[in-house]
C-alpha cells in the first residue's frame, strides 16, 4: 500500500476543521496569542460541554473578537437551534433600529360628550397604543397611580361623574392574545401574560399567600387592592417545618378563575404573578373602580370597544382628550425587557413594529398589530445586518416558543453589528440593556465575587425546559472585547448545571490574553 504524504493529510484536517467551524483554514498561520487564546477556549469548552450532566445535548458555541472581525472558536455555528429569551436581543435591535431608542407610547384619556353641572353625558375612552408599562415595574408600590392622575385630571376639567360607560379601546393590536405555540402550561403564570393594545399591571395580579399555625389555609391577599375581577379559590395548607413548601396555582384557560393550592411553612411568605385574560376589560375594570375610589362616581361599565355598536371617531367635534399617559423612552423599556426577561415587554415591542414604521405588504398572516408582521419586521432588520433570514424562524419577540429558529452565527452577526456599526445612540441602549454579571437582573446572582468575568460580562439568558442560552459581550484581561453565543439544546441537566457550564466559558474567555 503506498504511503499517505503528511502534507495533504494536515492539509485535509485543516479544511475540515474550518468546515466545521473550529476555525478558519488558515488557522496554523495565525499570530501565536491568537492561536493560544484558540486554544484555551478550545480547552474551557471541552472541559464543560462533554461532561456526564450534559450527555446527547447539542451545543452551538461562537466566540468573536470585535476588534480584529476574527471568529477565534465556533461549535455548531450553522446549525439551528431554539434560543429561548435569546430572541429578544433580535427584537431589542429591530425595535431600537425601527423606532428608535427616544420611541414612547402614549396613552390618551378622551371624554365623547359635553360635562353639565360636573356630569360627563357621555363615555370616557382610554385610547391604547400598546404601552407595557402602565402600573409595570417603575409603579410597582403602587400601580394604579396613573389612574389616580386621570381623576386629578378629570376633576380639573370638572368632572365628578361619568354618566356613560369607560371604553378600552385596543384596536391597534390583533386580538390573538398568546404566541404560536406557547405551552398550555406556562398561562397562568406572569411569564406567559397576554398581549393587547392595553396593558394594566402586565395584565397580572400580584398574589401573597401568607402561612398561619399548621394545618390551616394559608391567608391570601392580592395587588391590586385585591379586585374582584378574578376570583382565587384558597386550597392552601400550613405545613410543619419539617415538611416540603410548594407553590401550586392553577387557572383554566379563559377565565379569571385563580385555585392556590401551595404548602408553606408558619409564617412564611410566598409571592407570585399570575397573568389574567380579556386585559382590555380588566385594564376598564380596575380605572372604574379606581375612579370610584378617588370620588368620581361612574354610572356605567368598563367595556371592551369591540362591545359598542359604534367606534369611536377621535377627529369628531365631541370628541377630546383630557389626559395621557407616556412612557418611559425605548431604551428605558428595552433594558427592562433584557434585564429581568419580560416577556410581555417583547411581545408588546413585536406587535409595536406590526404597526409602527411596519413592512409595507400584505398577506392573510400579515394583519396590522400581529405577531406575524411583527416578525417580518423582525427579519426586514436582520437582512439589513446581513444575516441570512432563510435560516431565521420567528414566531414570536419573546423566545416562549419552541418554534423560534436560528444559528448560532446569526446572533453573532448582530451582535457584531451593534457593537461595530450602529449609531452610537443605539449601541449605547442596546448594550446597557444587557444586564451585568454579578450585578444586575437575571446575571445578579451568577459570577461570584472573584470571577474573571465579574462585572465585566453583559449578556441576555434564555430558558426553557432542556434548552439554555447565554449571549453577549465580554473583555478579556488586555482589553480587546469579544462577542460570545452559548446555546444548548435538548439537554437533560438541571437549568443550574448548564448557567455553570456556560460561566465557566465565559470565565475563561475574560482571561485570555489577547
Amino acid at each position: 500500500m503506498p504511503a499517505v504524504s503528511a502534507r495533504p493529510a494536515r492539509l485535509l484536517i485543516i479544511l475540515l476543521l474550518g468546515m466545521a467551524g473550529l476555525g478558519p483554514p488558515a488557522h496554523a498561520q495565525l499570530a501565536p496569542a491568537v492561536k493560544s487564546a484558540q486554544g484555551h477556549i478550545q480547552r474551557a469548552v471541552q472541559d464543560t460541554i462533554h461532561g456526564t450532566a450534559y450527555s446527547g445535548a447539542h451545543w452551538g458555541i461562537e466566540v468573536r473578537n470585535l476588534r480584529t472581525g476574527r471568529r477565534l472558536f465556533g461549535h455548531n455555528p450553522r446549525f439551528l437551534f431554539t434560543p429561548a429569551s435569546n430572541v429578544k436581543l433580535l427584537t431589542a435591535v429591530a425595535a431600537l433600529r425601527r423606532l428608535g431608542p427616544t420611541f414612547r407610547y402614549d396613552t390618551g384619556l378622551y371624554v365623547d360628550g359635553p360635562v353639565r353641572n360636573g356630569v360627563l353625558q357621555g363615555n370616557l375612552i382610554v385610547r391604547g397604543r400598546g404601552d407595557p408599562t402602565l402600573g409595570g415595574y417603575r409603579q410597582r408600590e403602587d400601580p394604579t397611580v396613573v389612574f389616580r392622575n386621570w381623576a386629578d385630571s378629570l376633576r380639573a376639567a370638572g368632572i365628578t361623574r361619568i354618566a356613560g360607560d369607560i371604553i378600552g379601546d385596543d384596536d391597534p393590536f390583533s386580538d390573538v392574545p398568546l404566541g404560536e405555540g406557547w405551552s398550555w402550561n406556562d398561562v397562568p403564570y406572569a411569564y406567559a401574560a397576554e398581549s393587547n393594545g392595553l396593558v394594566f399591571n402586565r395584565n397580572t395580579i400580584d398574589l401573597t399567600v401568607r402561612g398561619r399555625e399548621v394545618g390551616a389555609p394559608g391567608t391570601i391577599s392580592w395587588v391590586p387592592f385585591e379586585t374582584d375581577f378574578v376570583r382565587v379559590r384558597n386550597q392552601s395548607r400550613t405545613v410543619p417545618r419539617d415538611s416540603a413548601s410548594e407553590e401550586e396555582y392553577d387557572r383554566p384557560f379563559g377565565q379569571n378563575r385563580f385555585t392556590v393550592r401551595s404548602r408553606l411553612h408558619p409564617n412564611e411568605i410566598q409571592e407570585e404573578s399570575l397573568s389574567i385574560t380579556e386585559p382590555t376589560r380588566y385594564f376598564t375594570h380596575t380605572l372604574r373602580a379606581v375612579l370610584q375610589e378617588e370620588g368620581i362616581a361612574v354610572a356605567g361599565q368598563g367595556v371592551d370597544v369591540d362591545q359598542m355598536p359604534i367606534a369611536p371617531t377621535y377627529a369628531a367635534d365631541t370628541v377630546r382628550r383630557v389626559a395621557t399617559y407616556r412612557s418611559p423612552p425605548l431604551r428605558q423599556i428595552v433594558r427592562t425587557m433584557n434585564h429581568e426577561s419580560e416577556n410581555l415587554y417583547a411581545e408588546q415591542l413585536l406587535r409595536t413594529l406590526a404597526v409602527v414604521n411596519r413592512p409595507d405588504t400584505t398577506g392573510e398572516e400579515l394583519t396590522v398589530g400581529s405577531a406575524a408582521l411583527g416578525a417580518l419586521a423582525v427579519k426586514t432588520e436582520l437582512a439589513a445586518m446581513d444575516v441570512d433570514t432563510s435560516r431565521v424562524q420567528l414566531v414570536d419577540g419573546s423566545g416562549l416558543s419552541r418554534k423560534n429558529y436560528l444559528r448560532p452565527q446569526a446572533l453573532t452577526r448582530v451582535l457584531a453589528h451593534m457593537w461595530t456599526d450602529a449609531s452610537s445612540a443605539q449601541r449605547t441602549a442596546f448594550v446597557e440593556s444587557l444586564p451585568r454579571g454579578g450585578e444586575e437582573g437575571t446575571l445578579e446572582y451568577r459570577y461570584a465575587n472573584g470571577a474573571p468575568a465579574r462585572g465585566n460580562v453583559r449578556a441576555k439568558t434564555g430558558t426553557l425546559s432542556s434548552v439554555s442560552a447565554l449571549s453577549g459581550y465580554v473583555t478579556t484581561a488586555q482589553g480587546t472585547p469579544l462577542s460570545f453565543v452559548i446555546v444548548s439544546n435538548h439537554h437533560m441537566a438541571e437549568s443550574d448545571e448548564v448557567r455553570v457550564a456556560q460561566d465557566a466559558i465565559v470565565n475563561a474567555l475574560a482571561r485570555l490574553s489577547i
